[in-house]
């Protein structure tokens, strides 16, 4: 028999985290360096994460959890049936300095493949959520994106120092991408700026390297808006490695492919 989830508990608990990230006083708050240039983890991106572990488990006690954060709770069981996907702060830098563009974000996979996913902005109270075969909204809005092109809307893009990827290729595809396209943006949330994809305020998202909680939890979103959701060369994206993504409408992911693709990009990364 299907297991019946309670999608409006996790809703709920994701509300939760996001009012932690609301009401964080960042002035005495303690922040660590990790790894790569750039690239922190404050102690509400702990705090968060295990809030949402220790409620989450009370929802789906069979789960496992993928977080950002390494946390004694965060187990990583990948050969388990459900797995929640966590970025408790997407965006930790932009946290850090009062951009109020960072979110909230939990996807759920059942046996290697997402769905549902909750990407949640408190700064601004939008939270989006798809489940798969049931649509994606914001708020109480269902999204359906219009097929427009690159020349048709924005580009966003991400470049977090920390990850690995060649510069110079990037930055030859988003400047082609800017001639081509109205504007581009770099939000500094991956999260949100697919989740955009899927409102229709981007046309496409590119990035090079991301972790899968990083984009977990949009991937069901932009692909139940209508859009589509690769690596930049056009394979599957990964749930258990970091790998590039393009997610954007079919016209814009097509013309996105073909233009990395010119300027050097040849990898399935």
């Amino acid at each position: 028999m299907q297991k019946m989830i309670d999608y409006k508990k996790i809703e709920d608990c994701i509300k939760k985290a996001g009012q932690m990230v609301l009401n964080a006083n960042m002035e005495n708050a303690s922040v660590e360096k990790k790894t790569g240039d750039a690239n922190f983890c404050t102690e509400y991106d702990i705090k968060v994460q295990k809030f949402l572990i220790d409620e989450l488990s009370k929802i789906l006690p069979e789960a496992s959890f993928f977080g950002e954060e390494d946390t004694s709770n965060n187990i990583k069981d990948m050969n388990k049936e459900y797995i929640f996907y966590i970025d408790p702060i997407d965006g930790t830098t932009n946290f850090m300095f009062n951009y109020y563009h960072s979110s909230v974000s939990v996807g759920l996979a059942k046996n290697g493949e997402m769905i549902a996913g909750f990407v949640y902005n408190p700064f601004v109270d939008k939270l989006y959520k798809a489940i798969k075969n049931e649509g994606a909204f914001l708020n109480d809005k269902k999204l359906g994106i219009k097929d427009l092109s690159v020349e048709e809307g924005i580009v966003a893009f991400g470049c977090a120092r920390y990850n690995e990827c060649d510069v110079n290729i990037l930055f030859e595809t988003v400047k082609d991408l800017f001639l081509k396209s109205l504007s581009i943006r770099s939000g500094g949330s991956a999260a949100i700026d697919i989740s955009r994809v899927a409102e229709g305020s981007n046309v496409i998202y590119l990035e090079y390297r991301l972790q899968p909680y990083d984009f977990a939890a949009a991937s069901v979103i932009i692909e139940e808006a209508g859009g589509i959701i690769t690596r930049v060369g056009g394979g599957k994206i990964s749930l258990t490695e970091p790998c590039s993504i393009l997610a954007g409408t079919k016209k814009a992911h097509a013309e996105v492919m073909k233009i990395a693709k010119e300027k050097g990009y040849n990898s399935e990364f």
